[in-house]
């Protein structure tokens, strides 16, 4: 059986809430999320490394059209209102592409920053597939051709995809 992730995404979205309006806040960050839904892609990417920033924010209305700059207002909302689905499955790294149904949105999410005054950094890589409540996510990973793709047990600790380290 799957692991659901509704806990971790509700933090992970506090995360993302504080770095959009206050990224002050952080020494340092990498961030690049990749939302795919409704045949769109969206992806929010800001980085600050030895004082300096540098951010792209675009998207992507179908799978054949043109990539084209989005505000950083519209690219956070899309992706709060992805993190803000009912609940959460995880891919594990391996054969995702048996599994990904463009029904459902899912978000690849690559998170490292230090936040001022911590000793250390902390970085995470995984992909998300939001679901509205937990008996879609149950039901869907039941169906899914890969099901050995999600990830089974928490904390993920693998090559591809990781929590939190």
């Amino acid at each position: 059986m799957a692991a659901l992730y509704a806990d971790y995404v509700a933090d992970l979205r506090t995360l993302f809430c504080e770095l959009d309006r206050h990224p002050d806040l952080f020494q340092t960050f990498d961030v690049r999320l990749e939302l795919a839904a409704g045949g769109g892609l969206v992806v929010y990417e800001t980085k600050r490394h030895k004082g300096q920033a540098d951010s792209l924010y675009y998207g992507r209305a179908t799978a054949d059209g043109d990539n084209r700059q989005l505000s950083q207002a519209a690219a956070f909302a899309a992706l709060d209102r992805f993190f803000a689905l009912g609940q959460f499955a995880a891919l594990s790294g391996g054969g995702a592409e048996r599994v990904l149904d463009a029904r459902y949105p899912h978000c690849a999410v690559n998170f490292s920053y230090r936040k001022k005054g911590q000793p250390s950094a902390r970085s995470m890589l995984m992909v998300f597939v939001g679901f509205n409540d937990e008996a879609d996510a149950q039901q869907y990973v039941a169906t899914a051709e890969g099901g050995s793709a999600f990830v089974t047990e928490r904390p993920c600790r693998g090559a591809k995809a990781y929590e939190w380290k």
